[in-house]
């Protein structure tokens, strides 16, 4: 069985937690942090066998960056910065 690595954000909306997978652009949420990023793999676990079945997993992969090294999927897009930014919004 292989591994995948990927990056997961988590916030708070409202009472609930979301985590986001960026690389394959999914997201799921619950109760707590652990909760949410649990749900994720399962999400995660979920698209991946559903494009196997369909016969586009390769590709999907491909298009988040991802390549098979030994036993692990990792992807080349690394994300190397994570922070908050302010911007002047004049039209509001």
């Amino acid at each position: 069985m292989k591994k995948m690595i990927t990056t997961v954000e988590v916030w708070k909306e409202g009472g609930m937690f979301t985590a986001y997978c960026p690389e394959l652009d999914v997201a799921s949420c619950g109760h707590t942090p652990v909760e949410a990023k649990k749900n994720l793999g399962e999400v995660i676990g979920i698209q991946l066998e559903e494009t196997a079945m369909l016969g586009t997993l390769k590709d999907f992969l491909a298009e988040a960056g991802y390549v098979v090294e030994d036993e692990v999927l990792e992807t080349k897009k690394k994300i190397v910065e994570f922070e908050e930014m302010s911007i002047s919004v004049e039209a509001l």
